[in-house]
């Protein structure tokens, strides 16, 4: 009974760190599209939109240095039929990072653009 009581009390601690930051599991896309960073002109990422599609970027820009996958938050609430269950960024050496966002009962296989994070110091591998 200790250790179940003990569980809970570090459950609802972790959940209580989240709600005192701001903060959330999985963070939105909304609030990945403002923190989007504006590409120099005549650069590779000057092509690209939020929005745009991950084989539309591979077709403007060509394939990444490196790339990443992973889960949000999100792929873990029971019965979540939204999107954004995965992400995955595509880094790019001397230009930055795009993220997309997939998952969705609707984005079967179609990655969308949500973030352009430049960064001329990028060395394009996955860290």
């Amino acid at each position: 009974m200790k250790i179940k009581s003990l569980v809970l009390v570090s459950f609802l601690a972790l959940f209580a760190g989240y709600a005192q930051a701001g903060a959330s599991p999985g963070s939105t896309a909304a609030a990945d599209k403002a923190a989007a960073s504006t590409p120099a002109p005549g650069s590779k990422f000057s092509k690209l939109q939020v929005g745009m599609y991950s084989k539309e970027v591979m077709d403007l820009i060509g394939p990444p240095t490196d790339q990443k996958s992973y889960q949000t938050g999100k792929a873990w609430i029971p019965f979540h039929f939204g999107s954004d269950n995965f992400r995955t960024e595509y880094h790019y050496k001397g230009e930055g990072t795009l993220t997309f966002s997939a998952g969705g009962m609707n984005d079967m296989g179609s990655e969308k653009l949500i973030k352009i994070n430049v960064n001329p110091q990028e060395s394009g591998y996955v860290r």
